[in-house]
């Protein structure tokens, strides 16, 4: 080997240690179990097995129950707002969904939505309810309406806000995008910066100026707990199935909510869902992104809250 070739490999050698030893000082660790569900839990946070899960939910109030189903990468705290009005008049029960929150990842790494379905069935017999109001956002959406498809007489009345189902694949968000591809998707479940979380509610968000530094610690100290960000992976690439011609079986009372401004399922998606639900209302948020009712809870708990006092 000539000097000129020894001093190339030296370098190359050289960059390729600096690339891991870089790697390695940005590698995000795990929160435990006990320190994320100390900070987390309170007073009305309980736990529940359901199969070989350890079940993180809130049941408060009293009356006709509505269960709230979160989306991607949140957690039942998406509807604290929410609950703090709802619980005057109903029983609220909200969960952390396999893969997120408190609850942490399943066993056999499956996430599609009918094991999401299978999950809810079990857990609200668990609670033994058997009449109940369903309400969910995004990823929560989409079960929302595949179990009522499925749950014709159970569910009396479905709130879906931004909900996903219809999939169009330039229009999958960018870190959806990343954990499908190979090698990055390694990368993304060990570093996973603060500036990383704010980016993603930056996408979700329409008023920045309502992330606060508690909003992002939340996401993602949640986004670390042990096994969160392999299932996110294991989720984002779930073969894609179309369920929606189950749309079309939903005559209960619907009513659909969506942020104008959202960039991860766009509101043009909603005439998708009024072409096959028979028996849907439409309200679009002006100036609100992804998850309205954590960016405008007052104004999209009030249209629910018209829509379930309505007798019909």
């Amino acid at each position: 080997m000539t000097l000129k070739k020894k001093y190339l490999f030296i370098c190359l050698l050289s960059s390729i240690s600096l690339v891991f030893l870089g790697i390695g000082m940005s590698i995000t660790p795990d929160l435990t179990e006990e320190y994320i569900e100390k900070k987390y839990t309170n007073d009305a946070s309980k736990f529940t097995w359901v199969d070989n899960l350890r079940v993180h939910y809130r049941d408060e109030g009293k009356g006709m129950p509505i269960v709230l189903i979160h989306g991607t990468s949140s957690s039942l705290h998406t509807w604290e707002e929410w609950t703090k009005i709802l619980i005057q008049s109903y029983r609220v029960i909200s969960m952390d969904l396999p893969g997120f929150g408190l609850t942490g990842p399943s066993a056999d790494h499956n996430y599609s939505i009918e094991y999401y379905a299978d999950f809810l069935d079990k857990f609200l017999t668990k609670l033994d309810i058997d009449s109940v109001y369903l309400a969910g956002n995004s990823l929560g959406g989409q079960i929302a309406w595949y179990y009522t498809s499925h749950h014709l007489d159970q569910i009396k009345k479905l709130v879906l806000i931004d909900p996903a189902g219809f999939y169009n694949v330039e229009e999958i968000p960018f870190v959806f995008k990343l954990a499908r591809m190979p090698l990055i998707n390694i990368l993304i479940g060990k570093i996973t910066p603060k500036f990383f979380i704010e980016k993603n509610l930056k996408e979700v968000y329409y008023d920045t100026e309502k992330i606060t530094d508690d909003l992002i610690e939340r996401y993602h100290d949640l986004t670390l707990r042990k096994g969160n960000r392999t299932a996110f992976i294991n989720k984002a690439n779930q073969p894609i199935k179309d369920h929606t011609i189950r749309l079309k079986l939903i005559t209960l009372p619907t009513l659909i909510l969506w942020g104008n401004n959202d960039h991860w399922i766009p509101a043009i998606n909603s005439t998708k869902f009024l072409k096959e639900l028979p028996n849907v209302q439409l309200k679009i948020m002006e100036e609100t992104g992804h998850i309205p009712m954590e960016e405008r809870p007052l104004e999209s708990v009030a249209h629910t809250l018209k829509f379930l006092n309505y007798n019909n």
